[in-house]
Formats: C-alpha cells, sequence, structure tokens
C-alpha cells in the first residue's frame, strides 16, 4: 500500500512538472530514470552496473544489477562488485552457469535521506535544462517576430521585459531615444535575437528595427495580413521619422489609403504605439522614377532624371519644396534614398536653370551626364553632404 502511495505521488508530480514547466512527459520520465539510478548508485557506489524499468503510466519502477557470472570474486577485483558466484547465482536460478550475464533486481524501499538529496539535486538540474531547451525551442522560431511584455525593471538603462516564461532583454542602443517605461506597463517589441547561454535562452528585444514597423502594419491592416497589400520596403530612423513603400497587385486597391485607415485611424495607432514617430506611406512603383518621386513625400517633385548605370538620380522640385525635399539634417532625403535603393541628388528650380538642366522656361535641356560634383548627393548608405 506504501508503494502505491509513492507511485501515485510520483505521477501526480510528473503531471504537474508537465504543466508547470511545459516541457514534454518524455523528458520528466527520463529525468526520473536518471534520478533513481544517481541515488542508487550514491548508495552502492558509481561503479556499479545498474539499469531502470519504469513503468510511465503507473510509476512503478525497477532498478536492476547487471552482473557477470564467475566461479569466484577476487577481495581485490574493483570489478567485483559487477560479479556473482556460480553459487550465488544458482540461489537464483540453477540454470545459471559461469559466464552469463544476468540481471538482478535491487529495487530498494527507501534510499535514505542522503539519496533523496541527491534524487532532489539531480532532478532540478535535469527539469531546469529540460525548461532552457524548450523556452529556447519555442523563441527561436520567433526571430523577426513582434511579442508583447510586461516591463519588469531596469538597470543601466536596460530595460527587462517579462515575456511569461522568460526574461526579454531591452537593451538601451535598441530603444528609441527619449522614451521612458514604467514598471508593469505593456509593450510591443520587435524579437532582434535568440541566443544560447550557460543560464539559459537569452531574448534579445529591439524598438528601433524597421520589422517592428512593418509587424506593426501586418497587426494594424488586414491588407496586408492577407496579402492583398504589400511591403516593398521600412527604413526608419527610430522615434523622428520613418518611410515605408506598400504596393498592390490589384490596380482597384489603394494600399496607401489600406495603411492609413478610416479617418487616419490604423496609422495612428502605430504612432501612438511608437510614441509619435512621424511616418511617410509612399506608393512602390517599378518605375525607379516614379518610385524616388514618391519616396521624397510630403515634398512635391517636378522631375525626375535616372540613370540606371551607379542607380543614382537627379530630382527638381519647385524652390519653395526644396527645405521640404531634403528635410531637417537632410533626412527626408536620406530616408528616400535608403528606402529606393538610389542615390537621390534634389536641386530647385532655380539651381537646375543655373546648372543648364532647364531652361528659364522650365523645359528640361536632356539628361545630367556627371553627377560626381552634384551637391546634396545623398547616398543610399545614409551618407549625406551639405545641401547649399
Amino acid at each position: 500500500m506504501a508503494q502505491e502511495k509513492i507511485n501515485e505521488e510520483l505521477m501526480d508530480a510528473v503531471h504537474a512538472l508537465v504543466k508547470i514547466k511545459k516541457v514534454p512527459e518524455s523528458v520528466v520520465f527520463e529525468a526520473l530514470e536518471m534520478v533513481l539510478l544517481t541515488a542508487y548508485k550514491k548508495e552502492h557506489g558509481n561503479a556499479v552496473k545498474a539499469s531502470i524499468d519504469m513503468d510511465h503510466t503507473t510509476g512503478k519502477y525497477h532498478i536492476y544489477a547487471d552482473k557477470v557470472v564467475v566461479s569466484e570474486i577476487d577481495p581485490d577485483d574493483e570489478e567485483g562488485i559487477n560479479k556473482i558466484t556460480v553459487k550465488d547465482a544458482k540461489l537464483l536460478n540453477p540454470a545459471y552457469e559461469e559466464g552469463d550475464y544476468i540481471r538482478i533486481d535491487v529495487t530498494p524501499k527507501d534510499f535514505g535521506r542522503t539519496a533523496a538529496q541527491t534524487a532532489k539535486q539531480v532532478m532540478i538540474q535535469k527539469l531546469r535544462e529540460a525548461e532552457r531547451g524548450s523556452i529556447y525551442a519555442e523563441f527561436s522560431g520567433r526571430e523577426g517576430d513582434i511579442i508583447t511584455g510586461t516591463v519588469k525593471s531596469s538597470e543601466s538603462r536596460t530595460i527587462f521585459v517579462d515575456l511569461g516564461r522568460v526574461e526579454g532583454i531591452l537593451p538601451y542602443n535598441e530603444q528609441i531615444a527619449g522614451e521612458t517605461f514604467e514598471p508593469n506597463q505593456k509593450i510591443k517589441c520587435y524579437v532582434l535575437e535568440v541566443r544560447k547561454t550557460t543560464k539559459g535562452p537569452e531574448i534579445i528585444l529591439s524598438r528601433t528595427h524597421p520589422g517592428l514597423l512593418k509587424r506593426l502594419f501586418e497587426l494594424e491592416v488586414p491588407e496586408i495580413y492577407s496579402g492583398t497589400v504589400e511591403i516593398k520596403s521600412v527604413v526608419r530612423e527610430a522615434g523622428s521619422r520613418s518611410k515605408i513603400a506598400v504596393y498592390a497587385m490589384d490596380p482597384t486597391i489603394d494600399p496607401v489609403g489600406a495603411c492609413v485607415g478610416p479617418k487616419g485611424q490604423r496609422v495612428q495607432d502605430i504612432v501612438n504605439e511608437l510614441h509619435d514617430e512621424k511616418i511617410d506611406i509612399v506608393r512602390w512603383d517599378e518605375d525607379p522614377a516614379v518610385y524616388i518621386a514618391n519616396a521624397l513625400s510630403p515634398a512635391k517633385v517636378i522631375s525626375v532624371s535616372v540613370w540606371e548605370d551607379d542607380k543614382s538620380s537627379y530630382v527638381i522640385v519647385p524652390d519653395y519644396q526644396l527645405s521640404l525635399a531634403i528635410g531637417k539634417s537632410g533626412q527626408n532625403a536620406r530616408l528616400a534614398a535608403k528606402l529606393t535603393g538610389w542615390k537621390i541628388d534634389i536641386k530647385s528650380e532655380s539651381q537646375a536653370v543655373q546648372e543648364g538642366v532647364l531652361t528659364p522656361e522650365g523645359e528640361s535641356e536632356g539628361a545630367f551626364d556627371d553627377t560626381d560634383d552634384i551637391l546634396g548627393d545623398i547616398e543610399a548608405e545614409g551618407n549625406t553632404e551639405d545641401n547649399e
């Protein structure tokens, strides 16, 4: 009756561990079997050869000592513990002969206090390893995804986020400048990387990655989630301004309008999540000249000339739109260049006339051949020069 009670308690513990730790039942039983063998060897010596059979339905188990039958055992033989004389073997079964390998049921009734403590330590360690493996498997598949957590604490400007089974790390350089969070505040982050460490999985989060903006649009805009509208490119200067290029195969669908949403609600929800980061939604076009003009939104463009060889472009805007097209510290032009992957040189109408690209009447004088000396050339990698 006592043994049945132990088995019942054992199975209750297994089921609780499976539910709480979210590890496979097979892993828990494997840990239990290791625990029992470790505890047995703790009392009988690590050199002993033993095995275990456990019924995963009832929790009943038997430990067997694996021995070889010999004529006699030398007292100084270190392997003597794993041997049995013919005489003793025949007491178990008259059919045994010298050289036979036999299994003897040595299941102890009580492991004792020391053995129980050893078993507990091994069990905890095994389950900790299994839980770490389970967490890593769960989160490694979520790299590049968006995740919601609760701000737990902050240390040396690093924010620790409670993700349920594990704590995420939001490093200072992955935080939006000026953004602050209170303990227990809900926060959406981009899963940047999942690392394996000796202390378990390390989940690195980001609030600045362009992928966060992309995932937020996928959550807010049903047309993007369904594939009706496609996100072609996303660039960010986190906390300040971002641009996203969208496209719809169906010409009857307005991809920009879908992202803006009724009364601008969809994009406003994303702006609020990113703490008032300005977002320009532009229409992608296979014609690079059209795409570049769209990418310079909210500025209006008169004309765009492109050179495929070095992926450079020459853009003319009205005089009063020049500062808007370039943006503060060149930000608008820089983001447009990153979004399109093209070098963008922006000139006002007056500058274009002075350089001979436009006639005073505003007509183009033809392609501009030498782009090396153009001021304000904005590299797609984000480098800028001063615009005169």
